[in-house]
């Protein structure tokens, strides 16, 4: 089961960036094939049977609410960038975060810094370090963290 949930996500990822066309899909299938030969038995990962429901969440609930926050965070910063009034405030916070799994802090983390404005340095235990543009506008660390993880938290634990 590995090896064939390996190769078809090889596969679809070569199809989406290449192209449908009927070469794409023969040589998309055997480079997918030589990969998943060549890194399935390195590779120590389980499926489980709620995973559509979580990709599911993560595409309907997850991606909506974060292009939201990026929308915000882009005018914050260029309100900032454009006018001499608006204060900027740099330093780091240290966000408690209660997501245990390694790829539920790396989402997170990931997410914090593609917002402008913030940048993840460090992820120590149940920390994440965030450099912000701006530390007076959160009274409590976790605010920034607050929407992503509520979300985050019911799809990787």
């Amino acid at each position: 089961m590995k090896y064939v949930t390996a190769f078809l996500a090889l596969l679809l990822v070569y199809l989406f960036l290449a192209g449908f066309t009927v070469e794409e899909v023969i040589l998309g299938s055997l480079v997918s094939a030589v990969i998943t030969v060549l890194l399935a038995r390195k590779l120590d990962f389980k499926i489980k049977w709620d995973f559509p429901i979580r990709l599911i969440k993560f595409v309907v609930i997850y991606i909506p609410v974060f292009i939201w926050k990026l929308i915000l965070a882009n005018l914050d910063v260029a309100r900032r960038v454009l006018s001499i009034k608006i204060p900027v405030n740099p330093g780091i916070l240290k966000v408690k975060t209660n997501i245990k799994s390694d790829i539920g802090k790396l989402t997170l983390a990931n997410s914090i810094t593609l917002t402008p404005g913030t940048l993840s340095i460090d992820v120590d235990d149940d920390n994440i370090y965030v450099h912000t543009i701006d530390v007076s506008k959160f009274e409590n660390p976790n605010d920034l963290s607050e929407p992503f993880e509520k979300i985050l938290g019911g799809i990787f634990e």
